[in-house]
């Protein structure tokens, strides 16, 4: 999601934004090149028609923050960052190309012959279900804002959203949840660990889960050593998130 915003806004008037899949096997010579291990892969494409990127920019891009002081014209600064993570978590590699005719986001996932195991999830996302307890989702990217709100929902739970810490602290004021669901990086504003500060004097003991595309650092070990109930690192599936709400809850 995070590509396919930026290929869009990165066209100026009209363009065109593909998105495609292949397989792909890495010989031995490419695997060099591509810092990565010989064999089997499945490639995602994202390729717009926009203006392109600079060599300069493309060294940066993966950079925190970087994408937001150069590119970005939404959002946080932090999408490709959680692009190359979310690669990087996967042993997977990206590579981008970029002339004045626009750019194309090449996402090397290393593939697998193993039997698709989402009929079990399913069946155990099922068993996940909640009973209208009420979560609050703090998190300033719209997209997985949402989505993580339809999942709770689909799963029985009575579920709102705020888009920054400050919000959250506002919001609980007045309307005491049952868990938070707390991005850690959000900008501006208050980050996920004080926005937990804030809100542990109105409600000592308030559950919670923190959420982060990054792995888990200090600040994300200090929140959950205030009482915090869990983490869980973006992206996440349905029950990955449905099965930490659920051990939170019962806490």
């Amino acid at each position: 999601m995070n590509l396919v915003t930026n290929a869009c806004e990165a066209i100026i008037g009209k363009g065109i934004v593909s998105i495609s899949t292949q397989n792909h096997v890495v010989e031995e010579t490419a695997a060099r090149e591509l810092q990565r291990s010989e064999g089997e892969y499945v490639i995602v494409s994202i390729q717009d028609t926009g203006p392109g990127i600079s060599k300069h920019d493309i060294d940066h891009i993966f950079e925190l923050f970087y994408t937001k002081k150069v590119m970005g014209k939404s959002g946080t600064g932090l999408g490709l960052t959680v692009v190359w993570n979310t690669l990087k978590d996967h042993n997977g590699k990206i590579v981008v190309e970029s002339n004045d005719q626009g750019t194309c986001f090449q996402l090397f996932f290393p593939g697998t012959r193993e039997k698709d195991g989402s009929r079990i999830e399913k069946n155990e996302t099922t068993e996940l279900r909640g009973h209208g307890e009420h979560i609050l989702i703090v998190d300033d990217d719209p997209d997985l804002r949402n989505i993580a709100c339809k999942m709770l929902q689909r799963m029985g739970y009575r579920v709102d959203c705020v888009e920054s810490g400050e919000l959250a602290v506002a919001f609980v004021k007045d309307h005491p949840v049952d868990l938070l669901v707390i991005d850690m990086i959000m900008d501006p504003g208050i980050n996920g660990r004080q926005t937990y500060e804030n809100i542990l004097p109105l409600y000592p003991g308030q559950k919670a889960v923190i959420t982060s595309g990054f792995s888990k650092n200090a600040d994300v070990t200090k929140t959950i050593e205030l009482v915090a109930s869990g983490y869980i690192k973006k992206p996440y599936s349905m029950h990955q998130l449905g099965h930490l709400v659920a051990e939170a809850l019962s806490q």
